[in-house]
């Protein structure tokens, strides 16, 4: 069955302590249901991602349904930081089955009730914590500096080349007013900035922010029904997984769950790489966008660097990449990151990014969302 999504939205990402997360959420449900032009009771199937672990609603699905006059939200999702994606899955699921014609994904989570080291602690754990965070306190800037030296150790990617994928994002972001931080920094400031774990620095790393995202996704009858003028058709989507403990994985220099989970979406989807001309890419730390480019296949393994050192990720360029600012400035809300990956790609295949639109010949666009530092990896092909 082909499945649409028709309704996206997305809250303000920051630091929200004006919200609460039901608050937060209901941000970007009404801009999803005014999107689509339905409300509430229109919907069949809700699904709420959220990693909760940062906020003090431990449990906010039930909060966020109740705040948001919706009767039929039967669970809530978590993958880390592929949450946002792992929940668009369950309602592209549902409405592909046919057990609704309706179903809406909300992802949301408010990171900043804890402080930053509470937060990395939290975050340490996401990896074995028996061998892992217990023995050598690893934190995520840690996992991803391990990536960054294989890379750079057999590929000769540079500081400053992570450092232009920064650049790259604050760029975007300082024009998407929905975004954390809408800063220019230079190559300059992003190698001067504090060093978190080498090579990773400040810079190079996304914030830590609060924020929500919907997307509602529909069935080709709810679609003609509705009388929906631009639909944008999921046209195929992957999800894999790899070892939750690290060094049992193989080369360190990209993520098996990404290669796997590109090559059923290309699949499902009957493209290759070469078709896709926007996308969103994982960037939690700028080396994760490096073999982003890499591991969906965008160029051959190893050239990530000189992609975005030639300004081929640019808006313009040959694949337009996270254009409204990704998660290294646009923000990193683990809950709604890859609903507000989804929102950014429909905006962008219905020409309604203004000053961010990509030019595009047939509005073909990729949503890649990883889960831990490569423990989940989910990709969604949208097209118009």
């Amino acid at each position: 069955m082909k499945v649409a999504i028709i309704g996206v939205g997305n809250s303000k990402f920051g630091k929200r302590d004006d919200v609460s997360v039901q608050e937060l959420a209901w941000e970007s449900i009404r801009e999803a249901f005014n999107d689509a032009g339905i409300t509430q009771k229109d919907i069949d199937y809700t699904v709420v991602g959220s990693t909760a672990y940062r906020g003090v609603e431990l449990y906010p699905a039930p909060l966020v349904a109740e705040y948001s006059g919706i009767t039929n939200v039967p669970m809530r999702v978590e993958a880390m930081c592929a949450t946002g994606l792992a929940a668009a899955l369950s309602a592209y699921t549902a409405v592909a089955s046919g057990l609704a014609d309706i179903a809406m994904a909300v992802g949301v989570d408010k990171m900043t009730e804890v402080d930053t080291a509470t937060s990395l602690a939290i975050g340490g754990r996401g990896g074995n914590y028996q061998w892992e965070y217990n023995f050598y306190g690893t934190t995520f800037p840690t996992y991803y500096a391990l990536y960054a030296t294989r890379h750079m150790a057999v590929y000769g990617t540079t500081e400053e080349q992570m450092a232009m994928v920064a650049v790259k994002a604050h760029e975007n972001a300082s024009l998407n007013p929905k975004a954390h931080f809408q800063k220019k920094v230079s190559i300059e400031e992003v190698l001067k900035s504090r060093v978190i774990s080498w090579p990773i620095k400040l810079l190079d790393s996304s914030p830590i922010t609060d924020g929500s995202a919907t997307a509602i996704f529909a069935s080709e009858s709810k679609v003609k029904e509705l009388k929906i003028e631009t639909p944008i058709w999921v046209t195929g989507i992957g999800y894999a997984n790899d070892y939750a403990y690290v060094a049992k994985r193989g080369e360190w220099t990209g993520f098996k769950a990404t290669v796997d989970a590109s090559r059923q979406a290309y699949k499902m989807a009957k493209i290759s790489p070469k078709d896709v001309e926007v996308a969103t890419v994982h960037d939690a730390f700028t080396i994760a966008e490096i073999m982003g480019y890499e591991d969906l296949g965008f160029v051959e393994k190893g050239q990530g660097g000189k992609f975005v050192e030639e300004g081929q990720s640019k808006k313009g360029g040959k694949i337009g990449v996270n254009l409204y600012g990704g998660l290294k400035a646009k923000g990193h809300p683990l809950g709604a990151t890859g609903l507000s990956m989804i929102y950014e790609i429909t905006k962008e295949l219905r020409d309604e990014s203004g000053n961010l639109q990509h030019p595009l010949k047939n509005y073909i666009g990729l949503v890649h969302n990883v889960g831990g530092t490569g423990h989940y990896a989910y990709v969604m092909v949208m097209r118009r």
